[in-house]
């Protein structure tokens, strides 16, 4: 179990957990995020690495390239390809929290800012 106290903020505002992110196993990582109520992450996208939403708490709009903004909530996936702007919106009263599963795994040269 992921030890809660390194939980972390980045850039783009979202508190990220690191639940599985190992070299031996580059076919996926999965982190925890917790987007505090009213807060909008920074838009941003990620190279050669697919990512899914699980959304386990709150509500909230998220925004995923082209596509129409959408309302998720609790057990629903986000499907964002490589590559593809992406941003979140807590628009509920409480942490939007859910799992970030990337595949193949995250690592920080993938990242990128678009803000």
């Amino acid at each position: 179990m992921p030890d809660a106290k390194t939980e972390f903020l980045t850039e783009e505002q979202c508190w990220i957990l690191e639940c599985w992110n190992v070299t031996s196993d580059p076919a996926v990582s999965i982190a925890r995020a917790r987007v505090e109520q009213g807060i909008t992450t920074k838009m941003h996208r990620l190279k050669n690495v697919d990512e899914r939403y699980l959304i386990i708490a709150g509500s909230g709009i998220v925004r995923v390239g082209e596509r129409e903004a959408a309302s998720v909530g609790p057990g629903q996936v986000v499907f964002i390809p490589a590559g593809i702007p992406q941003q979140i919106t807590n628009n509920g009263n409480s942490d939007l929290i859910f799992y970030c599963i990337c595949s193949p795994r995250f690592t920080p040269d993938c990242y990128e800012a678009l803000e």
